[in-house]
């Protein structure tokens, strides 16, 4: 099994890598689509601003290509700024249109507390979830101050920060993270792990 991380730019690319290479799945970074396309699983990873992260995808065509691929039942993890890419728009600094994978829309964080929001912060899990399994501890680290908010029944976790936030999605082959597992401790790397056997 070979995980490939989509590489456009504006990813965390290499504590991803070094989480990945600590629990021994192999794996590898690419912006070629035909490299990627060898790829068991496919990670979206991303920190930065949604519009220019949806502007450096359409510019390397990886934005239609995830369209195809998430078709072909290959599991595709988005984190961060990664996931929020994975839903139909996002209100940060204007509205701009996502990639649709999942319905949904990122929404400004309004809270009572600094934002943005970083730190730990413990999962409430709503449904039974593949990349869950076998977690002993549930608490993980964020850093965002914008987040998911979806009428859809395909959240899988939130959190509480003054309010209750949806931070966990999936739909099918397509699952989406707002916290980081790869700076999740022991948490994080069994959910990457979970992933890395899907």
């Amino acid at each position: 099994m070979k995980v490939g991380i989509i590489d456009y730019g504006m990813g965390n690319l290499h504590s991803v890598t070094n989480a990945l290479n600590f629990i021994g799945v192999d794996s590898f970074i690419s912006s070629d689509i035909q490299e990627l396309n060898k790829s068991d699983q496919l990670i979206l990873p991303g920190v930065g601003a949604f519009k220019d992260a949806m502007h450096q995808l359409k510019t390397l065509k990886i934005d239609q290509w995830l369209q195809d691929v998430s078709k072909k039942d290959v599991p595709i993890l988005g984190i961060c700024l990664g996931m929020q890419l994975l839903f139909d728009s996002s209100e940060e600094y204007g509205l701009h249109e996502g990639l649709g994978l999942l319905e949904g829309n990122i929404i400004k964080l309004q809270v009572p507390h600094k934002i943005p929001h970083m730190g730990w912060n413990e999962l409430d899990i709503k449904k039974e979830a593949p990349l869950f399994k076998g977690l002993e501890h549930k608490h993980v680290y964020f850093v965002h101050s914008y987040h998911l908010e979806t009428k859809e029944d395909i959240v899988s976790a939130t959190t509480y920060y003054g309010k209750d936030i949806q931070v966990a999605a999936q739909k099918d082959n397509i699952f989406a993270l707002q916290f980081h597992p790869e700076k999740s401790g022991e948490t994080g790397l069994q959910i990457l792990k979970n992933f890395a056997t899907l």
